[in-house]
């Protein structure tokens, strides 16, 4: 079976890198264009340009694809590359371009997405976030016969995996990653025998995860503590949940809710093992903290060079 692939994070790497060991003939690569970064705001190349650039893979990065849109060049030449590519299936994760009608018809066996959720629990662009956020017990990934909806294609494969009460979104990206990796492979192995079954998604239970926005980052002290401590966890590594100490941005990385009250906002106690910090109902004991332009650090560690003292009172 001959494949092209769509994608652009750490995600997609992982699913691409699965692809390629496991042998199947990988024509081209699709990935979002090079982005400035760093102090030098030099180029990079996404990490699955960079995969397909050490394995010697054809790469295209079209800014869009939309033969009507704004760079109608840019899909033209995807769309000559795509025909001389003779793919049988296109397999799509985490790549941020819509794919139009044209792409979706082109391959005899359609287009695969991976997503991670178990659909139609979370559509849309964050949901490994927006699990977290809401207290999710699991997520999983779903391998989506893509249409033109979003995320509401047939259901091929479905795997669940619980969502630990420590889990932020970094830890439960990583344990998906690898989960849609393996789970693209069996899909196309089943494709390839005729035995992949299409399901309909159910109508019932569809939520949007919407993007994140760096706006959602600060920390509002009404809310009860077990919300803002799954925040923090949803919010851990992008963009990190924000709270102002004497007119600084402190990042929160890490917190557990005790039973405590007082004025939201307002440090009850300070320890080697944590700041507690009043909440709408409960309190956070916040163990890991970092100063702008500092490092993540314990709160042992922050308080050394921050110190502390109850009675201060953390804003938005």
């Amino acid at each position: 079976m001959r494949l092209a692939f769509a994608g652009t994070p750490e995600f997609a790497e992982a699913a691409l890198a699965r692809l390629h060991a496991a042998g199947f003939d990988i024509a081209l690569v699709l990935t979002q264009p090079d982005r400035p970064a760093g102090r030098g705001l030099k180029l990079n190349p996404s990490p699955v340009k960079a995969f397909a650039q050490t394995h010697g893979i054809a790469v295209a990065q079209p800014r869009s694809l939309r033969l009507d849109g704004k760079y109608p060049a840019d899909a033209a030449q995807a769309r000559e590359a795509l025909q001389a590519a003779h793919i049988d299936v296109m397999v799509v994760a985490a790549y941020g371009l819509i794919l139009p009608q044209w792409v979706l018809d082109l391959p005899p066996r359609g287009c695969l997405n991976i997503h991670a959720s178990l659909l139609p629990r979370w559509r849309g662009a964050a949901p490994i976030h927006r699990a977290i956020e809401a207290g999710d017990a699991r997520t999983g990934i779903t391998i989506m016969q893509m249409d033109a909806g979003l995320d509401t294609g047939d259901m091929l494969l479905v795997e669940a995996v619980a969502i630990g009460t420590n889990d932020s979104t970094g830890s439960l990206h990583d344990r998906l990653a690898d989960l849609g990796g393996r789970l693209i492979v069996e899909a196309l192995e089943l494709a390839a025998c005729g035995g992949l079954k299409r399901t309909p998604q159910p109508a019932e239970g569809v939520n949007y995860a919407h993007k994140i926005d760096k706006g959602e980052a600060s920390v509002d002290w009404s809310l009860p503590a077990t919300n803002i401590e799954r925040r923090i966890r949803a919010f851990d590594p992008f963009p990190g949940a924000t709270a102002q100490l004497d007119g600084e941005a402190i990042k929160l990385w890490r917190a557990q809710v005790v039973p405590a009250t007082g004025e939201p906002g307002t440090v009850l106690a300070v320890t080697d093992e944590g700041v507690t910090v009043a909440c709408g109902e409960a309190a956070l004991k916040i163990t890991d903290l970092q100063r702008p332009g500092g490092k993540r650090q314990p709160a042992r560690q922050f308080l050394q060079s921050n110190p502390l003292q109850p009675g201060q009172t953390f804003g938005r």
